[in-house]
């Protein structure tokens, strides 16, 4: 880890670098009734969204399966969720209870190393989250958008960040 923030609210930031030293970044959000993390799946991106500060980078390279699912494992050890030995960590004792593949990059453009992750958050023999408490956030990649809900099974969002419907039908 390079940096962590965390606000008042109890938002954290993490600004992670790679082996290869670029940089990216993680965000977890509590709420009165879960725990969300963002998490990234490019060092960069290559959509130029207007509401996205990530869309004025330009796309350096896509994150591995195991930098993927090392953002959750990074960021539940942080929040101290690893269970003692003979112990297991549920419900209410549980921080960390949502993922949502919306950091940085567009996570269909990265769709391999994303559903390789994704399994090893989702295996019982791996971190264990449910794949309804999952959901991948993406820009409107459609080709891909069939493919996710074929081979990946978690809910699927469409990011359309405008005020109105007609900033949004534009």
């Amino acid at each position: 880890m390079t940096q962590a923030l965390v606000s008042t609210d109890g938002t954290r930031k993490w600004l992670l670098k790679t082996d290869d030293g670029h940089e990216f970044e993680m965000v977890f959000i509590p709420d009165h009734d879960r725990g969300t993390l963002c998490v990234s799946s490019q060092v960069g991106c290559t959509l130029n969204c207007r509401f996205c500060h990530t869309g004025t980078m330009k796309l350096v390279r896509n994150l591995t399966a195991g930098e993927i699912a090392g953002q959750v494992m990074l960021a539940r050890d942080a929040l101290g969720e690893w269970p003692a030995e003979g112990e297991e960590i549920t419900g209410d004792a549980r921080m960390l209870t949502n993922i949502v593949m919306m950091g940085m990059g567009e996570p269909l453009y990265n769709f391999d190393n994303v559903k390789q992750a994704l399994a090893i958050v989702m295996d019982e023999t791996g971190l264990g989250l449910s794949k309804r408490r999952i959901t991948l956030s993406t820009s409107g990649v459609v080709p891909m958008m069939q493919r996710c809900g074929d081979e990946l099974g978690v809910n699927l969002a469409v990011s359309l960040h405008a005020v109105n419907k007609e900033t949004r039908d534009e």
